[in-house]
């Protein structure tokens, strides 16, 4: 401790004019001190005050350069020291040595700099300011190729620095990307694949960068995809796996990128490790096992990657993600049910599947989730057969299958994104088909159940969703007994509310299902459309600019049924509607002027 005082009052006094080998004293005693206790050691070094004597000591021309760098870059690993470290201005002479020959001096340059930006905003801005970024990235770019054991350490520390600087900061990320080190960093990660350490930094350095979109533009144009595979088939450690998934999972958003991957045969690689791992209760198998079947899942959600696997549903990992749903692992089941779903995103795949059985899989797993199931599962089973329902020619099959029955089991469920898929699912089923919507139209059950989630408030998705099933009932099955189990079950003023929705679609839906219900059975009806106040708004509607050429068209059609009624036709005639739709005959849209002057007749007439 005394030799450390005396170090720090000598280094004060003599720094200015003393001789090379004195100071080189002085600052082995400083290293001495720091390599046994680096934290006590460090705060002498602040309190003495001679952190402002070492931004003179850091001149290319000195011998003790190298030292003075290493002793900053130890104090810098002590948190409570980098503020001081700049505040010392030892920023500047650092970036400028970073343009001299010295492999010791860039090594421990490079080692000061980095510590000193690690989770230090006024380092990062210090070094930012002094533009040493740009040096690094040019000190790469030369040494890139070079494999030599001094070389790849300068690489190493080089790369650990540039993430130091730039982790979690988008700016700086940019500035990188911009300055071209992707290109570079893939390289290099080529070159030096043998070198662990380097390939740390490196994968550490794309994880950092991969998050943002314009990266993963300059990635699509490296051959980064083939890199990572060969490295990742080589790794055996569980801990490497899992750095180069953590690169894999924010590229692989990207489409160009996934099929790349699916190209460079990264899928080979995860169906292996889903393989070997299914069984396992060990906790890195059971991570393993979930990150490769969501990283498959991943790939799966781009267009061309998704095509390519599927082969015409012949595919051989089509066939192995098929043997997921059945699988007992709900890591698997979920991951097998959502790539189904992804398959099924086009008519001609959706097809194949319902005809080769897929269906019944699904129905299975879900069956095996019906009481206390896995939601996750659940609602990952009914996106499956949500989307597999869309082709016209696959409803009436899936309906005689029964999957409707299947769906209609999770009427109980509490959970939001289930209640959801459910009631999408119903909805794509009986599109056109008035038998399936009859018969579930008068399930009274059901019926009370959507109108139940039309008024959930805290949740739009199911709010609208039941509303469009209760509308599709009506508009699918055109049947009196439907419409008068949505009556009995208060529905009526939904319709009515959906009519206002700011969707057009839904506005539209809600108006043709109206419109048969004062068609079918307007004396059921006329209690409830009257306490909703459908003539007004239809008046709204039909004053209103903004609504569109279909919305007039339907809401006209609709005022001439509901004329049928005494209390309704009263109501019509209170309101003027005359005057406005006497103003829709010169609309723009000859079927809505076509409608307007039948409804001005009507009118007329009826007055």
């Amino acid at each position: 401790a005394d030799n450390l005082s005396e170090a720090l009052k000598k280094l004060k006094i003599t720094s200015t004019d003393s001789t090379a080998d004195s100071l080189e004293g002085c600052l082995d005693c400083l290293l001495q001190a720091l390599a046994e206790n680096n934290m006590e050691t460090s705060e002498k070094i602040q309190k003495s005050g001679v952190l402002q004597v070492f931004a003179s000591l850091l001149t290319p021309q000195s011998s003790c350069t190298a030292k003075v760098a290493n002793i900053i870059a130890e104090v810098a690993r002590n948190e409570f020291m980098r503020n001081p470290c700049v505040d010392a201005g030892l920023i500047p002479p650092l970036v400028q040595l970073l343009n001299c020959k010295d492999q010791e001096v860039l090594l421990q340059t490079g080692r000061a700099l980095g510590n000193i930006c690690y989770d230090s905003h006024e380092g990062r801005n210090a070094v930012d300011h002094a533009g040493g970024a740009h040096i690094v990235v040019d000190h790469l770019r030369s040494l890139c190729s070079k494999t030599d054991p001094a070389s790849e350490k300068l690489l190493t520390v080089f790369c650990g620095m540039l993430m130091n600087y730039s982790n979690e900061n988008d700016t700086l990320q940019s500035q990188l990307i911009n300055m071209g080190v992707i290109p570079t960093l893939v390289k290099l990660l080529g070159i030096h694949c043998q070198n662990a350490a380097l390939t740390e930094m490196c994968l550490v350095a794309f994880g950092n960068l991969a998050e943002l979109e314009s990266s993963k533009e300059q990635f699509a144009y490296t051959n980064i995809a083939e890199e990572l595979v060969k490295l990742f088939k080589k790794q055996i450690e569980h801990d490497k796996k899992e750095m180069i998934f953590e690169v894999l999972a924010p590229l692989a958003e990207n489409d160009v990128i996934k099929l790349q991957l699916v190209e460079a045969g990264l899928v080979e690689c995860l169906l292996e490790i889903v393989q070997k791992t299914v069984d396992s209760d060990k906790e890195d198998d059971i991570a393993e096992l979930k990150t490769a079947s969501d990283l498959m899942v991943l790939l799966l959600l781009g267009d061309e990657s998704m095509q390519k696997l599927f082969e015409g549903g012949k595919g051989s990992v089509f066939q192995r993600v098929l043997s997921w749903i059945p699988s007992n692992s709900h890591q698997l089941q979920l991951a097998g049910a959502l790539a189904i779903a992804n398959f099924a995103r086009n008519d001609g795949n959706c097809i194949h599947m319902v005809d080769n059985g897929i269906v019944q899989k699904l129905m299975d797993l879900l069956d095996r989730h019906v009481e206390d199931g896995n939601v996750t599962v659940q609602h990952a089973a009914l996106s499956a057969l949500r989307n597999l329902a869309i082709p016209v020619v696959n409803k009436a099959k899936m309906l005689s299958a029964g999957v409707a029955d299947a769906v209609l089991k999770f009427l109980r469920s509490e959970m939001p994104p289930v209640q959801f898929k459910l009631l999408g699912t119903l909805r794509m089923l009986i599109d056109a088909q008035a038998e399936a919507a009859e018969q579930l139209g008068k399930n009274v059950k059901l019926v009370e159940r959507l109108v139940e989630w039309c008024e959930a408030k805290d949740h739009a998705g199911v709010m609208g969703e039941s509303n469009r099933l209760l509308s599709a009932l009506i508009r699918h099955s055109k049947s009196k007994d439907v419409i008068r189990t949505i009556v009995q079950s208060g529905g009526i003023k939904h319709l009515v509310t959906m009519a206002t929705s700011e969707h057009v679609i839904m506005q539209n839906e809600a108006l043709v299902a109206l419109a048969l219900i004062a068609a079918l059975e307007l004396v059921t009806a006329e209690k409830d459309l009257e306490n909703a106040q459908l003539v007004q708004i239809l008046h709204r509607l039909l004053s209103d600019d903004r609504s569109a050429p279909e919305i007039k068209y339907n809401s006209m059609v609709l005022i001439c049924a509901l004329i049928g009624s005494e209390p309704l036709q009263k109501e019509v005639q209170s309101m003027a509607f005359l005057e406005v739709i006497s103003k829709l005959r010169s609309h723009e849209n000859k079927t809505v002027a076509q409608q307007a002057s039948l409804t001005e007749q009507r009118l007329a007439v009826e007055s």
